[in-house]
């Protein structure tokens, strides 16, 4: 049975695209003819998420998918032992190890040059994905040949639905998760049709932006938007794609297909490092999107601003939970306070330049 999608607002088609720091070139063509046909290779970039990788391999390759796949691990230097699990509990799973850190985008694009699949499917470390879940996609897929890429309905750990669409991000939308705008109020209802609004979880629709969390992408699309845009490193990377495929190809989100993300599990146990790239991939994406320049001036002045007020509040949460007897709870302020202070002391520059 083909199933009808409904169409969602029309996408910015006149932002200028984004520039890329190596050109594309696929590098999957002659080992594809040579070996046994692929349906779905899924990409998975890993960074200090053992125990969570450990789940997601297990559903991916211990119970039936209904389609040919192989896994392929990028992981950007872990020091919890990940890797070391993989090669030795998945013998089965192309690993391959970075000495340093690369970001999410350069692991996608290398775990994608040494695939095989016509399907690529990148998925977060900190997911489970249930049985036939695959085939469900890759059916529609197969049904939909015009779709540039399609994403699953997001549940949490507790079985409560996540955000798995949204719109594209705006300055005002942005805006609102400062400080100022939040105490105020201002911003609010941008912010809201931006995040939670616009999100029906009933019905196959075409999307603007599909979470990073789980995508799957015909291979030739992938090759035509020349993959995952290294300039983001860690944030922003999965609106920009969206954004770059629906110029050509519908981006489509297919709630039949569900997966369970536990959601940020390797960014906060590393804010240092993804807080401010976090910061640093959205204004790169606000004004790879077209955003004026004098409006993207000052949304990065609010956000620069702001940066130590919240450091502050931070601080002083983390007093007052502690007071409390919240240690857990004191210790998130705190990491959150560390994540502020590393984007102001380490990566403001870069936040200005993108």
């Amino acid at each position: 049975m083909r199933h009808e999608i409904r169409s969602a607002e029309p996408t910015p088609a006149d932002a200028t695209k984004p520039r890329r720091s190596a050109v594309w070139t696929p590098g999957w063509a002659q080992s594809y003819a040579a070996a046994e046909p692929v349906d779905v290779s899924v990409c998975i970039a890993n960074w200090n998420c053992i125990d969570h990788l450990r789940g997601c391999l297990r559903s991916l390759l211990e119970q039936p998918q209904g389609v040919n796949l192989e896994v392929i691990i990028v992981d950007n230097a872990s020091t919890d032992g990940a890797p070391e699990m993989v090669a030795a509990e998945f013998p089965e799973v192309r690993l391959i190890r970075n000495t340093t850190n690369t970001g999410f985008s350069r692991a996608n694009n290398q775990a994608a040059r040494e695939s095989r699949g016509r399907y690529l499917f990148f998925l977060n470390n900190d997911t489970v994905v249930p049985a036939m879940t695959l085939k469900r996609l890759v059916d529609f897929a197969d049904e939909h040949p015009e779709l540039g890429m399609v994403g699953p309905r997001l549940r949490d750990g507790r079985g409560q639905l996540q955000i798995s669409y949204r719109r594209n991000p705006s300055v005002w939308a942005m805006l609102h998760r400062t400080l100022v705008f939040r105490w105020t109020g201002l911003l609010r209802s941008a912010y809201r049709n931006y995040r939670r609004q616009s999100f029906d979880p009933v019905d196959t629709k075409r999307v603007q932006v599909l979470m990073g969390a789980a995508v799957l992408m015909p291979r030739p699309v992938f090759d035509i938007v020349q993959g995952w845009d290294e300039n983001y490193e860690f944030g922003g990377e999965d609106v920009d794609l969206s954004l770059r495929v629906n110029r050509t190809h519908p981006v489509i989100y297919y709630p039949v297909a569900e997966i369970t993300h536990f959601g940020r599990v390797s960014s906060r146990r590393n804010i240092a490092f993804s807080e401010p790239n976090v910061a640093v991939g959205y204004a790169r994406f606000l004004r790879a999107a077209g955003t004026h320049p004098l409006a993207l001036a000052g949304y990065k002045l609010v956000v620069t601003l702001d940066a130590p007020v919240q450091i502050a509040s931070k601080y002083t949460q983390c007093a007052m939970r502690l007071l409390r007897g919240q240690p857990d709870k004191a210790k998130k302020s705190a990491l959150a306070a560390r994540g502020l202070w590393s984007f102001l002391s380490r990566h403001l520059v870069r936040f200005w330049q993108a």
